[in-house]
């Protein structure tokens, strides 16, 4: 199988960083070109590695290790289905049930199962996996945007709250396992890698601390930065927004070259002032920009040199692309790679396309890749609701990766080296092109999510039961709930879900406020732990609110449905809305609005490990 090309560099050493960038190139062109291969030989060597493990067994696989069989007798599955075998393992059973090498920890997915994260087991090596993936990204970048290897990237990069399972292992999102691993954290001399935050900062846990010393540092290198990112647009857009609300503070630790009390933690003062100096003239510059009355171009005007911005605008974050182009001036949005907990996927080859042309090529090498084709009824759907189960009939309709047809739709099937046989992603994709004989994807939506503000993924049926807990507030006034929809409200940063509720009044006592406020708060502790997360311990997502609309406002939902087409038979309330229109209808119509009073409770770890003694 071809190796991805790995060589030490020094600072100084430019000509050997065009060779490796060749190399690399050269290695992608090898990859897809002979894609099918790489898949057997990928699969055989899953099989072979983990023959005696009980999984396989269990299926019958009876150390066969070729694609026919592999396919006749192992099932499609989705995480249910093995989340016994999970359990085992996160309880302290140390033999081969899914893999031969051992389990080194768990990585937490955004996915959730029963309102938890699901746990993912990984090994060893693909942290190895995962690095060889990360130095694809910038050979091919550098082809459409020479001389980053001239400057710094200002990316705020930040970790998650770890928890141990009761058998001793860790259990974590995949970044923080990587930005704590020492293929981070003691990365060889490389000018791709070189970047504005100290790991100290990105290290730090408490979100205020981390955010503001990232920006401190990016601030002060300000001539230095030639990109700037994060890993979701939303994340990128909390950094500005933190700094509207912090730039004086940040402008007088520039000016005196001290820092801000607020940041306590001694090895993230001990970083930071390796780099922050006394420099009245910047903070001068800062000061002007920030208290200027517009913030629109705030990125190219304080970072004059910054070529892109690097963050996933896919999927749901796509919602975030006007207010990235307000604030950078309209500089190309780029969204490098597509990945998720399971396994790395995908790179964009072409990275400055225009974000609603992103496809990634998938690499042959990191996982063995399959594909469920997608029938859909209706077009305007965004999250198809695909069965969780598949009939012996669909379980026989998988195509490998080079069988995949132009312009069909695909669920993502995956076999890992860490021991997921046939595991359903649940992202639905779409065949836009191909690089030799890889395909290429456009990332369309998670199965069966309505609802995402940060790495938070609400489905249908959880939000159901959500509003249907919530609204056992309104039973004491004889109320109920006739129609409800939601919408992803991203015009506040952070972003925040809204629930626009009719409410039918059976008596004429007025609801207080403060019952629906019970509603949103009791909605919010029904929600699943990523989204909690978000709002206790991340500040990535903003209280619920509920609007309430005047009665017959979802007949005229309907009526306007009806009038772009839908069929009045078919027709059925959306449970959530993103189309402007119907959104700017429902808010035109809103009699009341109300926000949940607290953050609802979270604690790291899974519920039934804090039960422990």
């Amino acid at each position: 199988m071809p190796e991805a090309p790995n060589c030490s560099l020094k600072p100084t050493d430019h000509h050997n960083l065009a060779e490796k960038n060749k190399k690399t190139l050269q290695f992608i062109e090898d990859i897809t070109t002979d894609a099918d291969e790489v898949q057997k030989r990928v699969l055989s060597e899953i099989l072979s590695r983990n023959a005696t493990v009980e999984y396989l067994q269990r299926h019958g696989l009876k150390g066969h290790t070729d694609r026919e069989t592999f396919k006749k007798v192992m099932p499609v599955i989705a995480y249910d289905d093995i989340q016994a075998d999970v359990t085992r393992i996160a309880n302290g059973d140390t033999s081969p049930i899914l893999c031969s090498s051992p389990i080194s920890e768990f990585l937490t997915s955004s996915g959730t199962s029963g309102g938890e994260r699901k746990l993912m087991p990984t090994i060893e090596e693909d942290m190895e996996r995962r690095s060889l993936f990360y130095s694809l990204l910038m050979p091919v970048m550098s082809q459409y945007v020479p001389g980053l290897d001239k400057g710094k990237g200002m990316y705020f990069l930040f970790i998650k709250s770890e928890a141990k399972t009761p058998g001793g292992l860790l259990a974590r999102p995949v970044l923080t396992s990587y930005y704590k691993s020492s293929h981070f954290t003691e990365r060889p001399y490389d000018p791709y890698t070189n970047y504005t935050s100290p790991n100290e900062t990105i290290h730090c846990l408490d979100s205020y601390q981390s955010m503001y010393t990232q920006l401190l540092c990016g601030l002060c290198q300000n001539k230095e930065v030639l990109r700037v990112g994060a890993v979701f647009a939303s994340g990128f857009i909390r950094a500005i927004r933190f700094l509207e609300k912090h730039w004086a503070s940040l402008c007088d630790d520039i000016r005196t070259g001290t820092i801000n009390a607020q940041i306590a933690d001694p090895l993230v003062r001990g970083a930071v002032m390796k780099i922050l100096k006394p420099d009245p003239k910047l903070a001068d510059f800062i000061e002007v920009e920030c208290g200027k009355d517009s913030w629109q171009g705030i990125i190219t005007r304080l970072w004059p040199n910054t070529k892109y911005v690097d963050v996933i605008v896919t999927g749901t974050m796509s919602q975030y692309i006007p207010t990235l182009d307000y604030y950078s001036n309209g500089l190309p949005i780029v969204c490098t790679m597509y990945a998720s907990s399971e396994s790395y996927f995908g790179v964009n080859l072409n990275p400055l396309c225009k974000p609603s042309e992103v496809s990634y090529t998938l690499i042959p090498t990191l996982c063995y890749f399959e594909f469920l084709p997608v029938n859909r009824n209706n077009g305007v759907i965004n999250s198809p609701s695909l069965p969780e189960s598949l009939s012996e009939k669909e379980q026989k309709e998988l195509v490998d990766l080079v069988d995949v047809k132009l312009g069909e739709e695909y669920e993502l099937v995956v076999t890992t080296y860490s021991g997921f046989y046939r595991y359903r992603v649940g992202d639905v994709l779409r065949v836009a092109g191909f690089k030799n004989k890889a395909p290429q994807f456009t990332f369309l939506c998670r199965k069966n999510v309505v609802l995402s503000i940060d790495s938070d993924k609400t489905d249908e049926v959880e939000l159901q039961n959500a509003v249907k807990i919530a609204v056992n507030h309104l039973m004491p006034f004889d109320a109920t709930v006739a129609e409800y929809t939601s919408h992803a409200d991203t015009a506040t940063i952070p972003g925040h879900y809204v629930l626009f509720w009719e409410v039918t009044l059976n008596e004429s006592t007025p609801i207080p406020s403060s019952v629906f406020e019970d509603c949103c708060l009791t909605m919010e502790e029904s929600l699943n732990s990523v989204y909690r997360q978000g709002r206790v311990s991340d500040k990535s997502i903003g209280p619920l609110e509920i609007k309430i609309v005047e009665p017959g406002t979802f007949d005229k939902l309907m009526d306007y449905a009806i009038s772009l087409g839908a069929s009045i038979n078919q027709y059925k309330t959306p449970r959530c809305v993103k189309f402007s229109p119907i959104v700017d209808l429902l808010n035109s119509r809103v009699v009341s609005n109300h926000f949940s009073p607290k953050c609802p409770k979270w604690v790291p770890g899974h519920k039934q490990w804090n039960n422990q003694d």
